[in-house]
């Protein structure tokens, strides 16, 4: 089993060094073990550890959602993948609902633009009287 120093570690798993000692801090891998130099000696799958966060990260989990997925996935035999579906899917909710809020406030700013013929003194802009408080407000 191969062993790496942290900056070997980043390295083989595409990230910097700072990113594998926040991963460390945040609870998402464990401590290593230390070399008789005291230098941190990661095991190989520190770097599968790390490279899962990314691609998790990139699916849109968050780190205490990806710290749920790691400890189903060294669950063991009490685990099924059908609690890891479950997990996906409530993220899976999640974007949808935050896409339908994105095409909200993409048609509301669309609207906006379309009324703004971008000419005339700043005092008149229907945008930023969009933006206004109203009155109690």
């Amino acid at each position: 089993m191969s062993e790496y120093t942290i900056g070997q570690a980043a390295r083989a798993a595409g990230v910097n060094v700072e990113t594998l000692r926040y991963y460390e801090r945040r609870g998402l891998m464990p401590e290593p073990p230390r070399s008789r130099g005291n230098y941190r000696l990661y095991p190989e799958d520190s770097v599968r550890i790390v490279r899962f966060v990314k691609r998790a990260q990139e699916l849109g989990f968050t780190l205490n959602e990806i710290r749920e997925l790691l400890t189903l996935r060294s669950g063991g035999d009490e685990v099924r993948c059908a609690d890891v579906r479950a997990q996906a899917s409530l993220k899976l909710r999640d974007i949808e609902r935050k896409i339908r809020s994105l095409q909200t406030i993409r048609k509301a700013l669309s609207q906006l633009v379309t009324q703004c013929s971008g000419s005339g003194p700043v005092a008149a802009c229907p945008i930023l009287e969009a933006l206004e408080p109203e009155n109690g407000e």
